[in-house]
C-alpha cells in the first residue's frame, strides 16, 4: 500500500492486512507450522525442512516478522526463531471482534 494512502484505512483493518498478508503463501503457513512445532528454530532448519532455498526463507521470515509473530534470539551466528504467542492471541481476539459474529445484518 501506498504510504500517502495509509490514512483512509483504520489500524485494525490494516493490522489484519498485514498478517493476512503472511497466511496468504503456502511458504509461509509452512514456515509457521514447523516453527509452532518445535522449542525454537534456525534458518537453515526451515530451509532443509521447506525445501525453499535460504534466501528465499529469509525473505518469508521478514514478512512474518514484520507483522509481529516472531520472536528470535542470537545463538552464535544463527537467529533463534520462536512464535510470539501473545501476538498471535491479540491478533485472534482482533480478527474475532472484527468479524463479530453476534451481529446479523445479512438479507
Amino acid at each position: 500500500m501506498g504510504v500517502t494512502k495509509q490514512d483512509i484505512h483504520n489500524q485494525d483493518a490494516t493490522e489484519i492486512a498485514k498478517i493476512a498478508k503472511v497466511f496468504a503463501h503456502p511458504a509461509r503457513v509452512a514456515i509457521l507450522q514447523h516453527i509452532s512445532k518445535q522449542d525454537s528454530c534456525i534458518c537453515n532448519d526451515l530451509v532443509e525442512e521447506i525445501g525453499l532455498a535460504q534466501a528465499t526463507i529469509s525473505q518469508h521470515l521478514k514478512v512474518i516478522n514484520d507483522a509481529g509473530l516472531l520472536d528470535g534470539n542470537f545463538q552464535g551466528k544463527s537467529l533463534c526463531y520462536c512464535l510470539n504467542i501473545e501476538r498471535f492471541q491479540e491478533f485472534q481476539k482482533l480478527f474475532n471482534s472484527f468479524f463479530d459474529t453476534t451481529k446479523s445484518n445479512c438479507c
